[in-house]
């Protein structure tokens, strides 16, 4: 049975952070549904300039959020800065994609009229977002599907409404209405009934593979409702020829270990040629026990904090004793410096002799190495899995380059660049378990609006030419 309110923790310290009651699913949604039809028969250059307004909110409220999410995720100050400013820089990237992604044309058939092809919004969308970028990764559906005309019922991960709630205070003081982005606090219980009601046209997902996965059964039936899924991976990072040895490991670090590896796009796989295992494994090992780990406002600054929750941290360590009992060789063990709390070092280990690896996302700072003697080798591991999302190649020349990009499946495919810090102003997606083949980020728009084609004539005109008897 769940309990009338959800509570989010801080990470880095076990206290309590905010408190709240659990929303009513019908209300909210029947709000959103009256005030729809208001905000979609708005100017879009009127809803572009209220997105503008709300970038200047979250500018003026810059510290103060990037705290919020510093103390609700645990991530250190200097990246919840960037998550910040990622929210911002949407907007404009959005309004542009909307005018490349959705242009309105008008083609001229001379006699039979004019042809048109315009676009309108679905209605009242289901934003689910995640805890590991709580303001910038739903802002990244919200924020395009109101530039679109779409109403937004958001329901933020139960472990970061605080955030959640400072991001839709900035919409609302920008002069959105409140009916037009609704906060939906509640659990796993809420988000079914959200994806489940009559009254939502589209569910915009980021999140787990398991919950994506459950999204697209429960909708299986409703072709009506558009979805849009992104769902992680287990995603590899190649490392050949290369005589830049420190800073291939240094990419491979930046991939794996960022955000605690609580990014979907984060390395879980370090492929390696065999000739160059022993000096980079030795130069990637050698880098991570100089990584500091804290609490988000420590002093000297982490590069890491504590991953999401105990329950997380519990997770990760058992994995890595699975891995290890199954013939897995520890380069640098997991440890847990303290039981109450969810800080991990960064661990890495050899699976090279693991058979049947288990294809999953260890969402944490858990690299496993894995040693290859040639490409197609290489190429074969970094497909062993059912996710599609990132995948890097470090080293090499332009035809191993060529090769890796044609045959890798993935939808964002780097050479010589970490697998995560993908662009916004670039479609975002990727395929088998990591998403639907909706990418989001600069694609964004393609499922926030639906094309319309006209054939339209100022008076009408018409003649059947055939198979009329004579009057």
């Amino acid at each position: 049975m769940s309990t009338a309110e959800i509570i989010s923790w801080e990470p880095a310290t076990g206290a309590e952070l905010w408190r709240g009651k659990r929303g009513n699913v019908d209300e909210v949604v029947s709000r959103a549904r009256r005030a729809w039809p208001a905000w979609a028969a708005q100017p879009l250059a009127t809803r572009m300039e209220l997105l503008r307004r709300f970038a200047n909110e979250v500018r003026k409220d810059t510290e103060k959020l990037a705290t919020m999410i510093s103390r609700e995720t645990g991530k250190p100050l200097w990246e919840a800065r960037t998550e910040v400013e990622s929210v911002i820089n949407k907007v404009e990237i959005s309004i542009r994609a909307y005018a490349d992604r959705t242009a309105q044309r008008k083609l001229d058939n001379a006699l039979q009229g004019t042809s048109a092809v315009r676009h309108k919004p679905h209605g009242v969308m289901a934003v689910l977002g995640p805890y590991n970028f709580p303001a910038h990764l739903p802002n990244g559906h919200i924020v395009p599907a109101l530039i679109a005309g779409n109403a937004i019922v958001f329901k933020p991960s139960e472990k970061t409404p605080a955030t959640a709630e400072m991001l839709i205070n900035c919409f609302h003081r920008a002069g959105i209405s409140a009916a037009v982005v609704q906060l939906l606090i509640g659990g796993p219980e809420e988000g079914q009934a959200l994806v489940a009601h009559e009254g939502i046209d589209g569910v915009l997902f980021t999140g787990s593979a398991h919950a994506g996965i459950a999204i697209n059964r429960k909708l299986a039936a409703r072709p009506d409702k558009i979805v849009a899924l992104e769902m992680g991976g287990n995603n590899p990072i190649v490392v050949w020829d290369t005589p830049k040895v420190t800073d291939a490991a240094t990419l491979v670090v930046q991939s794996a270990f960022t955000t605690a590896g609580q990014r979907c796009t984060a390395a879980r796989r370090l492929i390696v040629k065999s000739s160059m295992y022993d000096a980079l494994v030795a130069e990637v090992k050698r880098l991570s026990e100089r990584i500091i780990v804290g609490a988000p406002f420590d002093d000297p600054t982490p590069f890491m904090g504590p991953v999401i929750d105990n329950q997380a941290a519990d997770g990760l360590t058992e994995s890595f004793l699975y891995l290890l009992s199954h013939g897995g060789k520890a380069i640098k063990h997991l440890v847990r410096p303290r039981d109450d709390l969810p800080f991990l070092s960064p661990a890495i280990i050899d699976v090279t002799g693991v058979k049947d690896r288990p294809d999953v996302e260890l969402f944490g700072p858990l690299l496993q190495v894995i040693r290859v003697n040639d490409f197609d080798e290489a190429i074969a591991e970094a497909n062993s899995t059912r996710f599609g999302l990132s995948a890097s190649l470090v080293g090499g020349g332009p035809t191993e380059y060529n090769r890796f990009w044609a045959n890798v499946r993935a939808g964002v495919i780097n050479w010589n660049r970490p697998t995560n810090g993908a662009s916004s102003s670039a479609p975002f997606g990727g395929v088998g378990l990591s998403g639907n083949h909706r990418p989001s980020a600069y694609y964004a728009a393609d499922y926030c609006a639906y094309p319309v084609a006209s054939n339209e004539m100022e008076q009408p005109r018409a003649m059947i030419g055939v198979g009329l008897r004579e009057e």
